[in-house]
């Protein structure tokens, strides 16, 4: 396996553990406003992580990885109003938002670990964990 790949798939199978929470969203306008939203948040973080990997540099690679983690971010907004208004069954929901919450350190760990690795020590650059 190569460096990455375990990422990947964590990615991927959040995406897929999304998709299959959308399609069991209550058919509101608030539940298909937050299936759309969670949609395109959550399945972008895969496909960006691997253009990350495929990095012209080490600042492209930070660059990307940023676009990955503001992503993550997003899709954890959502869940967290899925599950503050308990639009969905609670074990899948939780397990899915403590999946999105480690890959978020997951990829803000490597961001700082790269910056630092440049030399850089923060700014405006530096995507933030919450």
């Amino acid at each position: 396996m190569a460096k990455g790949d375990d990422i990947r798939e964590k990615l991927v199978a959040l995406a897929v553990s999304v998709m299959d929470l959308c399609d069991r969203l209550p058919k509101t306008a608030a539940g298909m406003h937050i299936a759309d939203q969670l949609l395109r948040s959550a399945t972008s973080a895969a496909p960006n992580y691997a253009e990350a990997r495929g990095a012209e540099s080490a600042r492209d690679f930070v660059h990307k990885l940023g676009i990955v983690l503001k992503e993550l971010n997003e899709s954890e907004v959502w869940i967290d109003m899925l599950v503050r208004r308990k639009m969905a069954e609670d074990q899948p929901i939780l397990h899915i938002q403590e999946e999105c919450k480690s890959l978020c350190r997951i990829i803000a760990a490597s961001v700082r670990t790269t910056n630092r690795n440049l030399g850089r020590t923060g700014g405006s650059k530096t995507p933030k964990p919450d």
